[in-house]
């Protein structure tokens, strides 16, 4: 008998659509000869969808704002020791889809990455090829990612945070803040991705506005200092913390990435999309179409530097699966600096672990492979124990 796999994606974020991207690609490279794979959609209402037609992105378009005219909405529950995928509207012949021995989550940003559905997973007492709980949040969430960075040693640009809340008031005290890095500078929100709410503030005069347009889309905002001569670069770290590996480096060389220029073909790429005979791959490059220089061009002192601090991230974490941790280059003093992680990214950075010789289909095999040793791992652990603590509340 096979290994189900549970490939799950979308979810209430603004990365929804990128993630139904990721997802369509891990859906066509797991080895189907080997596992049976099972797309559960997850609705921006947050309700679970499934359906052979997932398979094909081309057909996304067609239920993405109305899923349940096209898709089996589903429920998910323990049932013993399996966990069983099972239809909402169930009939004599139809009380049950599938079973799932392995999630594999490929969800992007808030109410998904962010732990939350690492947190599911981990009540349904499954295997799953992401980072845990807390590595999620910690990952989502600049703000407390950085501080725990800035804790642990790690070389970062100089930032403040901004508070919603108190912005009105305190305006002026954030700008002083602001003066005294100096400009340019850049806000991001703390907990989205995919370069979503960012502003680049060039002059003093922009500040308040800029910093206005950031906050509608979170209750915190990370400025940082823009560096003027900028080289960004990227690596891949995959596996647990006893054994990680780290991928190539790539160098982004179309500049500051906003949201088109990575996702709607504001980049161009060389790079061959992971596909199989027969699957519709239009549209789906996703990180992909980013415009890259592999290996980065950068010397032997700062590749080593980047290994290394990028190993430490992942270990700090207790990360697992397949991440991709972000780094700038100050061209002008060659100083090397961590960005952020990102602990599901976009396309599972499949073109950096491709130049390392491993396809996609192997990458997802590994991935699959490191979550089933993990579980195995903390089925050894005591979790419990018999105690006569509530013999005192038994009814007499």
């Amino acid at each position: 008998m096979k290994i189900s796999v549970g490939v799950f994606f979308g979810g209430k974020s603004t990365e929804h659509e990128i993630s139904c991207i990721s997802a369509n690609q891990v859906l066509n490279a797991i080895d189907q000869d080997k596992y049976d794979v099972l797309p559960i959609y997850i609705s921006k209402n947050n309700e679970f969808y499934c359906s052979n037609l997932l398979f094909d992105l081309s057909n996304y378009s067609e239920f993405i704002n109305d899923p349940a005219a096209s898709l089996t909405k589903v429920t998910i529950y323990k049932d013993g020791n399996r966990v069983v995928v099972a239809p909402i509207k169930k009939s004599l012949f139809n009380n049950k889809i599938g079973y799932i021995d392995i999630a594999f989550p490929v969800v992007h940003g808030t109410n998904a990455e962010d732990g939350t559905l690492a947190g599911f997973l981990q009540m349904l007492d499954i295997p799953y090829t992401s980072c845990d709980v807390l590595g999620g949040a910690i990952g989502q969430d600049k703000v407390v990612m950085k501080d725990i960075f800035k804790a642990e040693g790690i070389p970062m640009v100089d930032y403040f945070v901004v508070y919603q809340n108190d912005f009105a008031d305190k305006c002026s005290e954030y700008q002083k803040l602001a003066d005294k890095i100096g400009y340019p500078l850049i806000a991001k929100p703390a907990n989205l991705g995919s370069s979503i709410g960012i502003e680049v503030i060039k002059t003093k005069k922009e500040f308040k506005e800029k910093i206005e347009n950031c906050l509608t889309y979170d209750f915190k905002v990370v400025v940082e200092k823009m560096i003027a001569k900028l080289k960004e670069v990227n690596i891949s770290v995959i596996g647990g913390i006893e054994d990680c590996k780290v991928s190539v480096i790539e160098e982004v060389t179309n500049g500051f990435l906003d949201y088109n220029k990575k996702y709607m073909g504001g980049g161009k790429s060389s790079k061959k999309i992971p596909s199989k005979v027969g699957c519709k791959q239009e549209g789906s490059k996703g990180m992909a179409s980013t415009a890259r220089k592999i290996p980065a061009n950068i010397t032997k002192v700062q590749q080593a530097k980047i290994e290394t601090i990028a190993t430490k991230v992942f270990k700090i974490l207790n990360a697992h699966g397949c991440v991709r941790i972000d780094f700038m280059i100050d061209k002008s003093t060659g100083k090397v600096y961590c960005n952020e992680i990102n602990t599901i990214p976009g396309s599972l950075a499949f073109y950096l672990w491709k130049e390392n010789g491993i396809e996609f289909d192997k990458e997802c095999e590994m991935l699959i492979q490191n979550a089933l040793r993990r579980y195995a791992k903390k089925e050894k652990m005591t979790y419990s124990f018999k105690t006569s603590v509530l013999d005192s509340y038994r009814r007499k």
